[in-house]
């Protein structure tokens, strides 16, 4: 049986919807129910589900401030469910990467459906299940944020070539989605950090080191040389030789 935590600020509309089809037939049992964002934090920091079924019916903003929430924590399948049939909020779904969304008015059928698509998706990641998946879901359990992964990625990778779009790919996270929380959290794009990491390791390195320009450049994930002359004086306002002459003149 795949665990659901049901989230819903009205009873009677939980109730209802708790009525609507056969959970247990559907290979699904109704573990844990939410009144509230509060409720349903406590109640996934507390133990796994499998499925957070979230009804919209009475606030998209709290129902996707959810999402986000528990975004931040796990991959989790999301199933929406009673919103409106808006544009905007289908699309803040797909960012949060939800499973299915049912607007108004949820029939039986749909949400049978729904939930069939859900626990096959559930029964293919159960079987392909590996040391390294089982290793990633508990590092990413650990109270470290998702930007901590980033950043992360960025200092093991930096000589390589590194886009926002292939480290979401490897947390399995929205690109725009991660853009967005990224300078959120840090004040600054992911490109702004990029160039920042590249540059202050460029830097130490001419201070530190005897490394030629052209090993430097490769130390920090530029093959173009002339690129990292221009982003190095751009970034400090001399040439890379002028910085490293200066060092030499104060030292």
């Amino acid at each position: 049986m795949y665990k659901v935590l049901h989230i819903d600020p009205d009873a009677r509309s939980r109730e209802a919807t708790e009525r609507m089809i056969d959970w247990t037939n559907s290979g699904y049992a109704l573990e844990a129910r939410a009144a509230s964002p509060a409720d349903a934090r406590t109640l996934f920091d507390k133990q796994p589900f499998s499925l957070v079924l979230i009804n919209l019916k009475h606030s998209h903003a709290e129902g996707l401030r959810l999402c986000e929430l528990i975004r931040e924590r796990s991959r989790v399948p999301i199933l929406l469910i009673g919103g409106s049939h808006d544009f905007y909020l289908a699309r803040q779904a797909l960012v949060y990467q939800v499973s299915d969304y049912l607007p108004e008015p949820v029939q039986p059928a749909e949400l049978l459906g729904s939930l069939s698509m859900i626990k096959r998706e559930l029964d293919a990641r159960a079987g392909a299940e590996s040391p390294f998946a089982a290793a990633l879901a508990r590092r990413r359990s650990r109270q470290s944020s998702i930007i901590d992964h980033v950043k992360q990625y960025v200092q093991e990778e930096l000589h390589q070539s590194i886009t926002l779009k292939k480290i979401s790919d490897s947390l399995h996270f929205n690109c725009a989605y991660l853009g967005q929380k990224f300078k959120s959290e840090e004040n600054m794009s992911f490109n702004e950090y990029l160039l920042q990491q590249r540059m202050e390791k460029a830097k130490l390195l001419l201070e530190q080191t005897d490394l030629k320009i052209y090993e430097i450049a490769g130390e920090v994930g530029y093959t173009e040389l002339d690129w990292f002359y221009k982003k190095f004086k751009e970034y400090t306002g001399i040439s890379a030789n002028e910085y490293r002459k200066q060092l030499i003149v104060t030292a």
